[in-house]
């Protein structure tokens, strides 16, 4: 999903229409990925690795599976050596195993299947919250901020308003916000989706905090992309 400097320059237009009726701050921010998620891939592969004596030993593993039959000599010291043949070839299994799922996992949508959503939704919320005090957002003069964050990988939308908006405004409010960036995300248009977004918040901010007699534009009324 790309952006233009046409569709950036459509978005910056809807947040400064919608804080043209507001004295709060609207904040846009689209970011590619939150995370690699190695750490998921790498604990499937060793998980998987580890669980292989649950398959191949009730199976009855053996060194011919990957040898063939042959002849066994009754010696205690060829037994050994069949012993660590075994071993070594387990190895082999259990390597070829982890880097099978591990790079199997690395697909993105195998990756985001695996990946718990619990885990993509904190890592999509603390991503938001860093980007939130990152450009300031907390720091308007009335506590008015509020971030739209996108985490297109993920496939996941996060709002946080700042601390004057959460003693005024319900946070099931903003579900419709989310939603509606959420659908049109879904449906290809992440333009029109940014500007139902950022209309609707305009709305909610202009109902509880109306324009000033001066009302500085105290935040860049541009899409930050990641």
């Amino acid at each position: 999903m790309r952006f233009t400097d046409e569709d950036r320059t459509r978005v910056a237009a809807a947040i400064a229409s919608a804080e043209a009726g507001t004295s709060g701050e609207i904040f846009c921010v689209v970011s590619r990925g939150v995370s690699s998620y190695m750490d998921v891939s790498l604990a499937w592969a060793a998980g998987a690795a580890l669980l292989a004596p649950t398959v191949l030993i009730p199976l009855g593993f053996d060194l011919s599976w990957l040898v063939g039959d042959a002849w066994e000599a009754a010696h205690a010291s060829a037994q050994s050596a069949s012993v660590g043949q075994a071993l070594a070839a387990y190895a082999l299994i259990q390597a070829a195993i982890f880097v099978g799922v591990f790079l199997l996992t690395r697909l993105p949508p195998i990756l985001r299947w695996v990946t718990p959503r619990g885990l993509r939704r904190a890592r999509v919320r603390k991503a938001a919250l860093q980007q939130f005090l990152a450009h300031g957002v907390h720091v308007t003069r009335e506590r008015t901020g509020v971030l739209i964050f996108a985490a297109l990988k993920e496939h996941q939308v996060e709002l946080i308003a700042d601390e004057l908006i959460h003693q005024k405004v319900d946070e099931g409010v903003w579900a419709e916000t989310v939603a509606v960036l959420t659908r049109e995300l879904k449906a290809g248009r992440p333009v029109a989706g940014f500007q139902a977004a950022v209309e609707r918040c305009g709305q909610i901010l202009a109902a509880h905090f109306p324009p000033r007699a001066t009302n500085p534009n105290e935040l860049p009324d541009h899409l930050i992309l990641l």
